[in-house]
């Protein structure tokens, strides 16, 4: 084998949890370091090193990003209250998605992995549909309150300035209810703008953005005023793109969506997006199959598998069991920060290296040799025929012996 290639500046690698930590290993042990000289910064976000560090180790990982400029991220459990009891957490701690994104003030883009086997289930999807993600406020940094029984919820703005307060009544209960009291930034929806027209300009595709601002009449408004001034801003950079911006309704968007033929950037507030981007993927087949990179507005960029943990995998491999677990978001979470680390560091042979990577990967795919849930997809059947697919190990040595011969 040939020397191995220099990465010139850190990456910061994020472990995670179960199933995906054992994939994340395997993906690092056999694609990534035999091939790449580089120093990996590493933060270990396992639910037992938050629980040891009192969560601290999650926000020094968001540093260390904004630092070196790229991070790779496995996937992480939020702890629920039965997590918290199996784990024996001192509290349920918050997302680690969330936090970093918080501190990065990053608007994360989800993009499908296309394979030529792989069919949408929306026949009319031809090309990609990235999901543009406001990753700040709205339901996620919500306060809550149980109305224990009759009685005024009122919503109370104290300026600093010392003026007079503002109070708006939200409801007048006549017995038990809940309320939800969310807010959101001038500033963090221009950068979600921003970075949304940034994506959109770089990879040449036209921009959607939906809201229901009929119904949040300031809320949503605010946002789509914002979209507006940045696109007003950018419009001359657009028409030599070739891209065009479009605003309308949530629900709108969603019945044309389904007619689409893709190839668009479809920006999303905090929860639509988190709720659309399920829905792009699973129409485009899999999770599995899906890239996901957070993007800061000054560049700094974390990739990472757009799935979960993978926990019912995980119970069987703590048996003993070989599972059919697909790594291909794992694959191309490593790919995307190293191909980004090459551009900052302007190092082609680092870019050429993750390119050759995620082709690897996509012509495993397409030459048959998948995972229990792209032969689901292949073969149009809950249970495919066992001797249709391969285990995780065996996918991912597959990946690995095409890689060899390409390079």
């Amino acid at each position: 084998m040939a020397s191995r290639i220099k990465v010139k500046n850190p990456i910061v690698e994020i472990d995670g949890d179960e199933m995906t930590r054992i994939m994340w290993a395997w993906v690092k042990e056999y694609l990534i370091i035999p091939y790449l000289d580089v120093n990996l910064e590493y933060y270990d976000l396992s639910i037992q090193k938050r629980e040891e560090t009192k969560d601290e180790i999650t926000l020094q990982s968001a540093k260390a990003i904004a630092k070196h400029g790229v991070g790779v991220k496995c996937a992480t459990i939020t702890p629920d209250k039965e997590r918290v009891k199996e784990f024996g957490l001192s509290q349920m701690w918050k997302s680690p998605n969330g936090t970093i994104r918080a501190y990065l003030d990053g608007t994360i883009f989800r993009e499908p992995i296309i394979c030529k086997n792989i069919h949408p289930f929306i026949r009319t999807w031809k090309k990609p549909i990235i999901i543009g993600r406001h990753a700040y406020g709205d339901e996620y940094k919500a306060t809550e309150f149980t109305v224990p029984g009759p009685g005024t919820v009122d919503l109370v703005y104290k300026p600093d300035d010392g003026s007079k307060p503002v109070t708006l009544e939200v409801h007048k209960f006549k017995g038990p209810g809940v309320v939800l009291g969310m807010h959101n930034l001038d500033s963090s929806i221009r950068s979600f703008a921003q970075s949304c027209l940034a994506y959109a300009l770089q990879q040449k595709v036209d921009l959607w953005f939906s809201a229901k601002q009929t119904i949040l009449k300031q809320y949503d408004t605010m946002f789509m005023n914002i979209f507006q001034e940045e696109v007003d801003k950018h419009k001359a950079e657009m028409k030599e793109a070739g891209i065009t911006y479009w605003y309308t309704l949530i629900d709108n968007t969603v019945a044309q969506i389904i007619k689409h033929e893709g190839g668009i950037l479809w920006a999303c507030k905090n929860r639509d997006g988190d709720v659309q981007s399920d829905m792009i993927a699973s129409g485009f087949g899999s999770l599995g199959l899906m890239k996901s990179v957070l993007v800061s507005p000054d560049g700094k960029i974390e990739t990472e598998a757009a799935h979960g943990t993978v926990t019912r995998h995980y119970r069987l491999y703590q048996q003993g069991k070989k599972t059919s677990s697909n790594p291909s978001a794992i694959i191309f979470a490593w790919t995307g920060g190293i191909k980004r680390r090459g551009q900052l560091d302007r190092t082609q042979d680092v870019v050429d290296f993750a390119n050759v990577l995620e082709d690897a990967t996509i012509q495993t795919i397409e030459s048959g040799s998948v995972t229990s849930d792209l032969a689901r997809l292949i073969y149009n059947t809950p249970t495919p025929p066992e001797d249709s697919y391969i285990n995780t190990e065996e996918f991912i040595q597959a990946v690995a012996s095409r890689l060899r011969d390409t390079l």
